[in-house]
């Protein structure tokens, strides 16, 4: 079933730790973003509280055998997780849904499927990799021996609440770690049943905790806590950045960030199929209406297919249909709140400000009761405009056109993102050379936007972020190493 009635869902307003749902006084509330509509009020965890959760968590990691038992063993749990999440769409499903800009119909396809096969791929890798055994002398060995860290904190987003949290906790608990998960302010409440399904699974209690606030109070004391071993990020540049001070304040302390984004997406004239390469483009800016950290935000387009091409993707902007995530039949999701939307529209009208024409869109739905931006085609922009500059985080699609290789490359760089990039070209050398001259951390090559292989890794250059999610790369990075040499002469 694709719909359900918003008023019929009851979240848990609550903490998980150690293995128990732990209530607290409310101190925010939290908004559907579909409707506007404030649906449960949030407890915000303290430093006492944070210290409980982590220090659980270290205890747990101490004493139970997560760590020491058979990896094959901890792969057997993680896999029975997997199984009730996938079988728990029912529960998830809604719980997801109404307090996201996640559409049901897209949860219940994508997203529960996604995250319970990205847990049993974590799991693989728990007998698959504990380090080698270095070249030395003969009569010395020399190994060097992989280790959990410890306890991992985690601070997911609010665009893809499931989904980024999995990214953070599979790959440490397959590990071996504890963790301690924030999930947004914004979506808090899909995470506590994750973790209560990871506990039925048989994860030890506190082993997977769950603490609710928002990051300058709650994220802030997970990063400063001196038993936080490490901390897993994913969200804006400005608060990474923030985070990665504090680490080297307290720590210092590894850090893996998942930042920003500003991805240009190259459309040269040879592609066979113009309104098949168009709805790629268009869904690569619509798709959760723009709220996604790789979203190819920055067309740039060979000029001489440029009047088609706009045709094909007004085209497709105008079919869209805005609506609550509970709909059936709603094509673009709501934004997270009114004070995002407001924030997105407030860069398009600078941009305008600045030459921008706005040949699609360019404003808020009205009569909507949520925040739900029309899809926004923004052209006669430069490199220096506040639309290509900035991250809009939002359905904002800006429009350069190139007439050469060189020429379409200078577009593409920019001066503080390098997250992800889209080629759509029928050369195969041509793709060849941009893969290699494009400053970003994924390239996908007519396409755009990632599949369930989850063996490859995702980051960014520059400042959009450090170290991978994904891959043997985010298993290996939850991991310590220990060099050890014996004379056995």
């Amino acid at each position: 079933m694709d719909s359900f009635d918003p008023r019929l869902i009851a979240v848990r307003s609550a903490h998980f730790i150690g293995g128990q749902y732990r209530e607290g006084p409310a101190g925010m509330d939290v908004s559907r973003p579909s409707d506007g509509q404030v649906y449960a009020e949030l407890p915000v965890a303290d430093a006492a509280l944070v210290d409980e959760a982590v220090s659980t968590a270290w205890q747990a990691f101490k004493t139970s055998d997560w760590a020491t038992r058979p990896p094959r063993e901890r792969a057997r749990v993680m896999r029975r997780w997997a199984d009730l999440i996938d079988a728990d769409g029912a529960v998830l499903g809604p719980l997801e849904a109404v307090g996201s800009t996640r559409p049901h119909k897209d949860v219940l396809g994508w997203d529960i499927p996604y995250v319970a096969e990205g847990i049993r791929f974590f799991a693989e890798l728990a007998d698959k990799h504990g380090g080698e055994v270095a070249a030395t002398q003969t009569d010395r060995l020399g190994m060097q021996i992989a280790e959990p860290y410890g306890v991992i904190a985690a601070i997911a987003p609010w665009n893809f609440p499931l989904s980024m949290a999995s990214w953070k906790v599979a790959p440490a608990l397959a590990a071996g770690n504890a963790v301690v998960l924030k999930p947004s302010e914004l979506t808090p409440f899909s995470s506590l049943r994750f973790a209560e399904l990871a506990l039925q699974a048989g994860i030890p209690a506190g082993i997977f905790n769950v603490v609710q606030g928002d990051g300058r109070v709650t994220g802030d004391a997970l990063c400063r806590h001196p038993r936080v071993a490490k901390v897993t990020f994913t969200g804006s540049t400005a608060t990474g950045s923030s985070i990665m001070s504090t680490c080297a304040l307290v720590g210092p302390k590894p850090v893996t960030l998942e930042l920003g984004g500003k991805s240009p997406q190259l459309v040269f004239a040879d592609v066979p199929d113009l309104a098949k390469t168009a709805r790629t483009v268009a869904l690569a800016i619509t798709g959760n209406a723009g709220q996604v950290c790789v979203s190819g935000s920055r067309l740039i387009i060979e000029r001489s297919i440029m009047a088609p091409f706009v045709e094909h993707l007004q085209g497709y902007f105008n079919a869209l249909k805005p609506g609550p995530t509970w709909s059936p039949d709603a094509t673009l999701a709501p934004i997270i709140s009114r004070l995002q939307a407001t924030r997105i529209d407030g860069i398009v009208q600078r941009a305008r400000q600045a030459g921008a024409e706005v040949l699609s869109g360019g404003g808020l739905f009205d009569g909507l009761g949520g925040a739900y931006y029309q899809p926004t085609l923004l052209a006669g922009v430069d490199n220096h405009n506040p639309a290509v500059c900035e991250e809009i985080f939002g359905p904002v699609l800006t429009l350069q056109a190139f007439d050469s290789e060189e020429q379409a490359l200078q577009l593409a760089a920019h001066d503080t993102y390098g997250l992800a990039a889209g080629v759509h070209t029928a050369d195969l050398n041509r793709a060849l050379r941009l893969i290699r001259q494009l400053e970003v951390g994924t390239v996908w090559v007519n396409r755009y936007g990632r599949s369930n292989d989850y063996i490859l890794p995702t980051g960014g250059y520059k400042r959009s972020g450090i170290g991978k999610d994904l891959g043997r790369e985010a298993f290996e990075a939850n991991l310590r190493f220990k060099s050890v040499l014996i004379d056995i002469g």
